[in-house]
C-alpha cells in the first residue's frame, strides 16, 4: 500500500505541474484582467458619479440603474468658466514640453557623447535634484515669484515645471543618444557635414521614438500638476487640476461636477498618448534586444 502511494505520488505532482504549464496563458491572462479591471474602476465610478444626479450619486447601496444627466458638463464648461482653465493648461503644458524636450535633446546629447567626469557629476547632481520632495521647492519659488512679480502667470509656472522636469527629460534622453552608433555622426561629418548638421539631419530624424517617449512623460508632469499650480497661481493662471479640486470641498452637491472635470481633463491626454502610443511603446522597448 505505502509502495503504490509512493509510486502514485510523483504522478500526481507531475500531473499538477503539467495543468500548470498546460494553461499558464490562461492563468496570466485571467491575472491580466483582474488587473485591468481593478485599474480602471475608479476610472468607471467617476464617470458614472458625474452623470448620475446627487441623490442617486451618494445613495447607499450604490444605484446601478439611473436615468444619466449632462448636467454638469454644461455647468462646468458653460457656467463655470472651465473652457479658460483648460486654455492655460494648454499654454503651460505645450510651453513646458517644448522647453524640456529642447534642452534635453542637447544637454542629453552632450552628456552621452562627451565622456567626462563632469558629466557623471553632472548627472549625479540632476538626479538628486529630481529624487527632492517638490514640497521642497514650494517656498523659495513663491519667495522668487512675488520677488520678480511674475506670481500668477502663465511663463512662471512654465519655467518652475521645466526646472522640476528637465533632470528627467535630460537622463531619459542620455540613454537614447547612447544607444545610436557614434559611427553615424562619423560618416556625416567625413561627407562635409558640422556636427550641429549632423546632430540635426542625421541625429534626430531616428530619435522620434525617445523624443515621443520623454515628451509624453513631460506632458503627463505638467498638465496633472497640482502642487506648484496651487501655490504660485491666484485667479489669471488658474489651471485644470487646481479648478478642479475648488469643487466639493464644502458641499457634496458640486462633486458631481468635479467629477464631470476629472473626467473631461483626461480625454486630452488619453488622446494625445494613443496618438503617440506606437513611438512610445518603441521608445521603452529601445535597447531591450540587441543584435
Amino acid at each position: 500500500m505505502s509502495t503504490g502511494s509512493t509510486a502514485h505520488g510523483p504522478r500526481r505532482k507531475s500531473g499538477f505541474t503539467a495543468f500548470l504549464v498546460n494553461n499558464r496563458m490562461a492563468f496570466i491572462y485571467i491575472g491580466l484582467s483582474i488587473w485591468f479591471i481593478i485599474s480602471i474602476f475608479p476610472f468607471v465610478w467617476t464617470f458614472l458619479t458625474s452623470i448620475k444626479k446627487t441623490v442617486d450619486a451618494f445613495a447607499y447601496p450604490p444605484v446601478l440603474i439611473f436615468k444619466p444627466t449632462l448636467n454638469y458638463y454644461k455647468i462646468l464648461w458653460l457656467e463655470e468658466g472651465f473652457s479658460e482653465y483648460l486654455k492655460n493648461s494648454i499654454i503651460v503644458t505645450a510651453g513646458t514640453v517644448t522647453i524640456s524636450i529642447s534642452l534635453g535633446c542637447l544637454a542629453g546629447y552632450g552628456l552621452a557623447r562627451y565622456r567626462h567626469p563632469i558629466s557623471f557629476v553632472l548627472l549625479l547632481m540632476a538626479l538628486v535634484f529630481r529624487a527632492l520632495p517638490h514640497m521642497t521647492f514650494v517656498l523659495p519659488y513663491y519667495y522668487l515669484a512675488q520677488l520678480t512679480g511674475l506670481y500668477d502667470t502663465r511663463i512662471l509656472l512654465i519655467l518652475v515645471l521645466v526646472t522640476i522636469n528637465q533632470p528627467f527629460t535630460i537622463w531619459i534622453m542620455r540613454s537614447f543618444f547612447m544607444e545610436i552608433p557614434e559611427e553615424l555622426e562619423e560618416a556625416a561629418q567625413i561627407d562635409g557635414c558640422s556636427r550641429l548638421t549632423a546632430f540635426t539631419r542625421v541625429i534626430m530624424p531616428i530619435m522620434g521614438p525617445g523624443v515621443a517617449t520623454a515628451a509624453v512623460f513631460s506632458l503627463l508632469l505638467a498638465y496633472n500638476d497640482f502642487l506648484m499650480a496651487r501655490v504660485l497661481t491666484g485667479t489669471q493662471a488658474v489651471t485644470l487640476p487646481v479648478a478642479i479640486s475648488q469643487f466639493g470641498t464644502d458641499n457634496l452637491k458640486y462633486w458631481s461636477i468635479s467629477a464631470a472635470g476629472a473626467i473631461s481633463i483626461t480625454l486630452p491626454v488619453v488622446i494625445v498618448v494613443l496618438a503617440l502610443q506606437k513611438l512610445v511603446v518603441k521608445g521603452l522597448t529601445a535597447g531591450a534586444v540587441k543584435g
